[in-house]
Parts: structure tokens; C-alpha cells; sequence
């Protein structure tokens, strides 16, 4: 069961069309410290992962990650792949340190990313805000 190099890993992370963002529940009620975790679509550039709240119907825009991340800004992401044929499987994780980014401005590239991944957002960009986790540790593995 051999680990995944750097760039192996970071390679699959980059392809796989979707992930999911963890992160940490704040406070002192039976929630704090709890994980969260909610698939996400991504783009990968420049050692960062980015994504971004986008038009889905949601009951508020002040999302339980985006409290999180204020909150505290360790994130990890998640991709993997499985199939009937386990000789298949594999799976990424980076961990890091997220920052949201809310100027337009500074929005523009990462939703150029995800534009150029996902046509949906191609149609209809995202409004933000984009999630950028900065990747301070690689780990992967596969069959």
C-alpha cells in the first residue's frame, strides 16, 4: 500500500472533480470542536486550494465553514477515488491554513480557476466568498 509523492498527490487532488473541505466546529456549547465536512468544488493552483460559495439554494449566506474559518483557519481537503476494482483506489489530503477572501478584485483569478474547471460556473460565477487554503502538508495514498 505505497504513499502518493508530493506531486503524484497533488496532481490527483487537481483532477478529481470534486472534494470535501473539513473543518472545526468553534465554541463552548457540545458543537465546539466538532468536525464539519461539505463537498466542494475546487481548483488547485500556486500551492493553494480554492473555493467558493456559489448560487446554490442555501438558508443563509453565513455558512457554518465560513464561522468555522473565522473562527479558526485550519482546513484540510479531501479527494479520493473508488471503484469496484480496489487495485484502483486512492486518496489525497492536504492540510493548511484558510483565509476568505470577499474583494471582487481579489476574488477574480481563483473564480477564473473554477470558472475554467466547472462550466456551470462558466454560465453563472459564483458570488463568493472564495475559500483559499494555503496547503502546508501533502498526504496520499494508494492501492
Amino acid at each position: 500500500m505505497p504513499s502518493l509523492s508530493h506531486e503524484d498527490a497533488l496532481a490527483r487532488l487537481a483532477a478529481a472533480p470534486v472534494a470535501r473541505l473539513a473543518t472545526v466546529t468553534p465554541g463552548a456549547d457540545g458543537a465546539a470542536g466538532r468536525p464539519h465536512l461539505v463537498p466542494i468544488t475546487f481548483a488547485v493552483s500556486g500551492g493553494s486550494v480554492f473555493t467558493a460559495v456559489d448560487h446554490k439554494p442555501k438558508t443563509t449566506r453565513d455558512l457554518r465553514r465560513l464561522e468555522n474559518l473565522r473562527a479558526n483557519p485550519r482546513a484540510s481537503v479531501l479527494a479520493d477515488h473508488y471503484e469496484d476494482d480496489w487495485d484502483r483506489l486512492w486518496w489525497v489530503r492536504v492540510d493548511g491554513h484558510a483565509r476568505l477572501i470577499t474583494d471582487p478584485d481579489a476574488m477574480a483569478v481563483p473564480l477564473d480557476l473554477l470558472a475554467a474547471r466547472y462550466p456551470r460556473y462558466r454560465e453563472r460565477r459564483p458570488d463568493g466568498p472564495v475559500i483559499e487554503v494555503v496547503i502546508d502538508h501533502v498526504v496520499g495514498w494508494t492501492a
